[in-house]
């Protein structure tokens, strides 16, 4: 099926290849800095060898926003088969990212180019891209996706929860979270994305409580008609087996992915987490289970 609008995000999406693939999603990698050498996200470099150095790094990671003119590159071939392009990237207030894709766009033919600021990461614009890719295959106008995108991430929330906030202090990504630093309490805060940054939602004692706690969380989005998951961890996936298991029974769309070494590198190995919406506002039908997560 060919389609008229294509679809771009970028790397801070976190989708799995293959699925980017099938979906036919464009995925623009950032740059992650890590002892000194640079790596395109997800392209020179694996979740699992990103976490697997990261334990014995001698200095903390950097990231870096795509160019305009790698943005202009990808938009440019597109065009060549496609009438317009929906570029969907992360929250202005995490990344430059953004910005640099408007600048990109510019270059090219800002008029068939449509960029968004979906105050959105990982696994929620995970969410966004494959309902975007769901929509442009039924033939939907940029206008009408964009609309229904903002309609689904009105009603979506996404819970994680780190092993430690000393990743997203240390990258300057912890937003709210900030008011948590400090505290003398042995907590394991469960945080979300509010207003396109971190924020702490709730504190708990443990670990399995913040699983558990999340998990009652996201059933209380089900209106009835399923709910549209991404669960995502960085470096544990027997927790995130086990939190999707929970959850499974509620799916209409189940996605598994992995924390990329972009995000990776501000949240830190051990975040778990899930983002789902009312699967009735925009339903997907993908389902790839607790298979996609190795045991």
């Amino acid at each position: 099926m060919r389609r008229s609008v294509a679809i771009v995000t970028d790397s801070t999406a976190d989708l799995p290849s293959d699925l980017a693939r099938e979906r036919r999603i464009s995925v623009v990698p950032l740059t992650l800095i890590l002892d000194g050498k640079s790596y395109l996200d997800g392209v020179d470099i694996t979740p699992a060898e990103f976490y697997t150095r990261l334990a014995t790094s001698r200095d903390h990671p950097t990231t870096s926003q795509p160019s305009p003119g790698r943005f202009a590159e990808t938009y440019e071939q597109l065009l060549r088969d496609h009438q317009r392009v929906l570029s969907l990237h992360i929250s202005s207030r995490l990344s430059g990212t953004y910005a640099s894709a408007v600048q990109g766009a510019a270059l090219v033919d800002g008029n068939r180019i449509r960029v968004v600021d979906t105050q959105a990461v990982s696994m929620w614009l995970s969410l966004l891209a494959l309902g975007a890719a769901s929509l442009a295959d039924q033939g939907r106008d940029v206008d009408t996706i964009v609309r229904t995108l903002a309609e689904a991430s009105s009603v979506t929330e996404a819970f994680f929860s780190v092993q430690t906030l000393e990743y997203l202090r240390r990258g300057g990504r912890i937003g709210r979270a900030s008011a948590l630093l400090g505290s003398v309490l042995q907590i394991k805060p469960i945080l979300h994305i509010h207003e396109g940054q971190v924020a702490p939602l709730e504190q708990v004692r443990t670990r399995a409580r913040a699983v558990a706690r999340m998990v009652e969380l996201t059933r209380g989005l089900d209106r009835g008609d399923g709910l549209c998951i991404v669960v995502a961890h960085a470096a544990d996936p027997a927790a995130a087996r086990s939190l999707a298991a929970s959850l499974e029974d509620c799916a209409e769309t189940l996605v598994l992915q992995e924390i990329g070494p972009v995000v990776g590198a501000h949240a830190g190995p051990g975040l778990i987490g899930v983002t789902s919406y009312p699967a009735g506002v925009l339903p997907l039908g993908l389902r790839r289970g607790l298979e996609a997560i190795p045991a």
